[in-house]
């Protein structure tokens, strides 16, 4: 009686370097550990074929694992089931459709002829193993558990992408899975989880050419007719400012300055502003805010890093602009002649015509100097 394993390559390699008998002495005792071999008939008749070796799935996919079957005519197939994993000297083999893991997502599509494929639904990375079909007979020696069996591998998927870009280059996005998946993929690719319609590709790349501000967003990726999508990756678009615009705070009251708004569209945003007054080369103010006391048409440039943008200037009319001014000139006076109890009476007449009394004292001579300044509404 004659006991051969399920691989003839096997055991031309052992004679190649052991002796017949010693080949014979481990073969036996290893069959009858794992009851890989039957007595009595040769290996070619007993086998397992998978059509994979290693798949690659994506997770909370269905995989299937098909494969076909022989075993020698006159023997009755009993039982047929699918395991995982090398099990210990001495265990009994698992089956993974008693198994509560299993159970309910593992549905067997073969027969007890010939074919013995299987599909295990919504896979997780913990279903990453070994997976093995084996079949026994109504005979005590005809066992037989297909070796090497098929390797699962799960695997998410990931965007990779820088997390941004300047406005006019190009991009490119990868949507990456840490094996290469078995069955050939059509990936889709999502901006704010809107689809892109138009990005439907067997390549698992997203070019981006003379990106836009309007690129900008969160980007996620995914295979057709599959439910998982990965987690979105923001993409960071930054530009120059632009739509640069001035803006006037609050009401404009007579005898007040009038304060002007620089407002911008950029990334990132402008932290630096120049206000200007037209004709003039030198810039009149900065900050984002300006105060114009004088009448005029003024403008704002915004920058950052990316660049700069003047806005449109904006005509400003300042109301009781000469009354201003003569403040600023009382101011001066007072500064020049420098005493500090200078008293200073402003009095309204008719509601046009302003009096400005000022009274020096000097070494006992009382000065008064009397200012009517006639302003006339604008």
């Amino acid at each position: 009686m004659v006991s051969l394993c399920n691989t003839s390559e096997t055991l031309k390699i052992l004679h190649a370097f052991f002796p017949p008998t010693f080949i014979m002495h481990k073969l036996l005792i290893f069959c009858s550990l794992y009851e890989f071999c039957v007595s009595g008939v040769s290996g070619a008749d007993w086998g397992v074929n998978y059509r994979h070796s290693h798949i690659c799935a994506l997770k909370d996919s269905s995989v299937i694992m098909s494969c076909t079957y022989t075993y020698p005519t006159g023997y009755k197939i009993e039982k047929v089931f699918w395991t995982k994993n090398p099990v210990k000297v001495g265990e009994k083999f698992p089956d993974l459709s008693e198994d509560p893991e299993y159970s309910q997502r593992l549905q067997y599509l073969g027969d007890e002829q010939k074919n013995c494929t299987i599909r295990l639904s919504h896979v997780t990375q913990k279903d990453s193993h070994m997976y093995y079909f084996r079949f026994t007979t109504n005979v005590t020696e005809g066992k037989w558990t297909g070796l090497p069996g098929v390797s699962l591998t799960v695997t998410d998927l990931q965007v990779e992408s820088p997390e941004r870009v300047t406005e006019g280059d190009s991009v490119r996005l990868t949507c990456k899975s840490s094996c290469t998946l078995t069955d050939r993929a059509t990936f889709i690719w999502y901006r704010n989880s809107q689809p892109l319609t138009e990005r439907r590709d067997r390549n698992n790349q997203l070019l981006l050419q003379s990106v836009r501000r309007e690129d900008a967003g969160r980007y996620s990726c995914a295979l057709q007719e599959h439910t998982y999508i990965s987690p979105a990756v923001q993409l960071s678009v930054t530009y120059p400012p632009k739509s640069v615009s001035v803006s006037v705070s609050g009401e404009i009251v007579e005898g007040d300055s009038v304060t002007l708004i620089c407002s911008s569209d950029s990334n990132p945003p402008a932290l630096n502003f120049s206000w200007f007054k037209e004709n003039q080369s030198s810039a009149v103010g900065s900050g984002q805010s300006f105060s114009a006391l004088q009448s005029g048409r003024f403008y704002c440039e915004a920058h950052n890093q990316h660049g700069s943008q003047r806005s449109d200037a904006v005509t400003v009319t300042v109301k009781g602009e000469a009354f201003i001014n003569t403040l600023l000139y009382l101011h001066i006076i007072h500064q020049f002649v420098n005493y500090d109890d200078l008293p200073l009476s402003v009095h309204h007449v008719a509601g046009k015509s302003l009096v400005f009394v000022v009274t020096v004292a000097s070494g006992g001579v009382f000065i008064i100097i009397i200012i009517i300044i006639i302003l006339f509404k604008m």
